[in-house]
């Protein structure tokens, strides 16, 4: 029955949002990749929004029911039979009403089993479609043969571009890069290899007192090279954000410089690299929204290059959906810690594959703990935790990693609105 009614509330509310496309024509940016789809979908807004009405795709509504409900501007009705037809009588209202609509919807798109991608791209007609990254171990694979097999599915989605829509490729995902040979359409590359025809050069760490504030580099398109401050973030994937909002701004015909500023602005959304100020004068980097192999390693990398008096700590959870390769990427992810940090905390009943990969790596035994749960391993970080110690969260959404950096974040008073998963919904989870 249940199964019945989700299939009912779906047919009713992607006919709504066809229907609402194609009274008000909205141009629309769609976003997918297995890394970064939700951070680039926020920086294109920040980027986007001060020029033009726009809309974006509200948390990670990237499904089945997200797409419809960001077109139609509904919440998700989660269990709740009410919520679901209150938002069916809005999407009528919509459609046989006049209302004030956005020029631009930004979207996310993602796909869990095979065919949901190309079931949309035959309906959702895009200008501009953006492939972030794969990675040699994607997550949501588990429905899918191979990796080759997911990438396949979300290349369906270039198929939905308009004639004179745009295709954005990070071109350094060799996978993705490959796609520019699936369309006729114009293609521009961002990324950091010369190939780029948006470039990011001379990344950096920005530091104040000798502790980590933000990220700098110059940003290259057409001769032109701009320099770009972001702050509180951290990670090379807040540089592809940058890229991709210079990208689309400079095909929307807006200056550099407005793009530039617009970039300065953003602020990345709560769980994503983010910088937060921990007890005891520690740093917190919270990546918990959600966990990937190839994101992952990059936060760790990130971590590597840091500068601190104080000591490296990974507290890290099971990541989720990695069908036949888990031991695998969670062994690769531990090496790195062994190479990366001085302490691993590991949650999940994965983690004794983290922990063996952290052996090989080089950490000593005696610096790695194992955790039944994200908030027992926050209790055990926050007694140990020193002055300019930097602390590094991540794992999977069903391992509730912010609940650990709740125990060692300086304003826990603040976690409504800096940390990952506080709405009602998941708190009574």
């Amino acid at each position: 029955m249940k199964a019945l009614f989700k299939k009912v509330i779906i047919s009713i509310l992607t006919f709504q949002a066809r229907l609402v496309l194609k009274k008000y024509k909205p141009r629309i940016i769609a976003i997918t990749g297995s890394v970064g789809k939700t951070s680039t979908k926020d920086g294109l807004y920040s980027a986007l929004n001060k020029t033009f009405f726009v809309r974006r795709s509200k948390k990670s509504f990237n499904s089945e029911f997200g797409l419809p409900l960001t077109i139609l501007d509904c919440p998700s009705g989660w269990n709740n039979p009410f919520l679901w037809f209150k938002n069916i009588v809005k999407g009528f209202f919509l459609i046989l009403l006049r209302y004030p609509y956005p020029q631009w919807l930004i979207l996310e798109v993602g796909a869990d089993r095979p065919g949901d991608i190309k079931k949309v791209s035959k309906w959702l007609k895009t200008d501009i479609v953006i492939i972030t990254r794969f990675g040699d171990k994607p997550v949501h694979v588990e429905f899918f043969e191979s990796t080759e097999h997911l990438v396949r599915e979300k290349a369906y989605l270039i198929d939905s571009l308009k004639k004179d829509g745009l295709l954005l490729l990070n071109v350094d995902d060799e996978k993705v890069a490959a796609l520019a040979d699936k369309t006729k359409n114009e293609v521009l590359m961002y990324g950091f290899s010369k190939k780029a025809d948006v470039q990011a050069k001379k990344v950096r760490v920005r530091y104040k007192k000798g502790r980590p504030v933000g990220l700098t580099f110059d940003l290259s398109y057409k001769e032109e090279i701009l320099p770009i401050d972001l702050k509180h973030v951290f990670g090379k994937h807040h540089v592809y954000v940058a890229l991709c909002a210079a990208a689309v701004g400079s095909h929307l015909k807006m200056s550099m410089e407005d793009v530039a500023r617009a970039v300065v602005d953003y602020i990345p959304p709560p769980g994503r690299l983010r910088l937060l100020e921990g007890i005891k004068g520690s740093i917190v980097i919270d990546d918990t929204y959600n966990a990937s192999p190839v994101a992952v390693l990059a936060g760790l990398e990130t971590v590597k290059r840091l500068k601190t008096k104080g000591r490296k700590i990974a507290v890290l959870g099971d990541m989720l959906e990695l069908g036949g390769v888990a031991i695998e990427a969670h062994k690769e992810v531990g090496e790195a810690v062994g190479k990366s940090c001085n302490f691993l905390f590991a949650v999940g009943p994965r983690a004794r594959y983290i922990i063996d990969g952290a052996l090989i790596g080089g950490m000593s035994e005696k610096n790695i703990v194992e955790f039944p749960d994200a908030h027992t391993a926050g209790k055990h970080v926050e007694r140990m935790l020193k002055k300019d110690d930097i602390v590094f969260v991540k794992g999977s959404q069903g391992m509730r990693m912010e609940k650990a950096v709740e125990e060692i974040m300086a304003h826990p008073e603040n976690k409504g609105q800096v940390l990952a998963r506080q709405e009602k919904e998941w708190q009574n989870r």
